[in-house]
């Protein structure tokens, strides 16, 4: 049908070319072509199959006529639903089976050419890697990708953000330069060790790099959140902490 027969990919990077090119010729059939993909999937013909080709194309057809055939065949009938089904959901529908068929074909030269444990494994890793045709075709690959772009964002600023408060209340805060951004593990590295050697002021105990410390801006001790009760959130809408010893001095004052 699109001379798949005559090529036969033989390595993992063959294989995965083959799927690439298979899937982008589904994807456009599914959103740059959907018209005409919609168009030419006529449910009054026979069972009708979508194909990707290996050259990006796709093709609306019929199955082929030998059996068993040279390759693993797409769902049949994808034209009977067209008309029962909101188009949105008969697209996500046809996006489901053509990722499935993508697999069971990459799968099928892996096993025809004797692919062993390692190269199937690396196989699947390179086609895991890419978002599935129904992530792009329903758009949650584009949300996907925001979130984790909105995640990575929000866990730099709040580092840099922890990291700034406490340097500003040891006194030592300046503007990171480029440098300072670059050298910020081994910086990290540093106050670890610093801390290391600080004891808290209210229960006498070495600092521990998976607790939470406050700095007092009095008398510039170094307090276990949980022994002089502030948490982590509470932390943030304090502008200047005082520990109970020096609050209770000014209030005798």
């Amino acid at each position: 049908m699109d001379g798949s027969g005559a090529y036969n990919p033989r390595t993992v990077e063959e294989v995965f070319r083959d799927f690439k090119g298979r899937r982008a010729g589904m994807i456009k059939a599914l959103t740059a072509d959907v018209q005409e993909f919609y168009r030419q999937c006529d449910p009054e013909k026979e069972n009708l199959c979508l194909y990707g080709h290996p050259n990006e194309h796709w093709e609306v057809n019929l199955p082929a006529e030998e059996v068993p055939p040279e390759l693993p065949e797409p769902v049949l009938g994808i034209n009977f639903a067209r008309d029962g089904m909101q188009e949105k959901d008969w697209l996500s529908l046809v996006s489901v089976h053509s990722d499935a068929w993508l697999l069971a074909v990459a799968f099928f030269f892996a096993a025809r050419f004797g692919f062993d444990k390692a190269d199937r494994k690396r196989l699947f890793n390179m086609i895991n890697d890419l978002p599935t045709i129904f992530e792009v075709v329903t758009g949650t690959a584009k949300k996907q990708t925001k979130e984790k772009s909105s995640v990575s964002n929000n866990s730099s600023n709040k580092s840099k953000s922890n990291s700034k408060r406490l340097s500003e209340s040891r006194g030592k805060y300046s503007k990171p330069t480029p440098k300072d951004e670059e050298e910020d593990e081994g910086v990290e590295d540093e106050e670890d060790e610093e801390q290391g050697e600080t004891l808290c002021g209210a229960c006498g105990e070495n600092y521990a790099s998976d607790e939470f410390w406050i700095c007092c801006d009095i008398c510039e001790n170094w307090f276990h959140g949980k022994c002089v009760k502030i948490t982590p959130a509470r932390a943030e809408h304090i502008k200047q902490y005082k520990c109970p010893s020096c609050s209770n001095k000014r209030a005798r004052s």
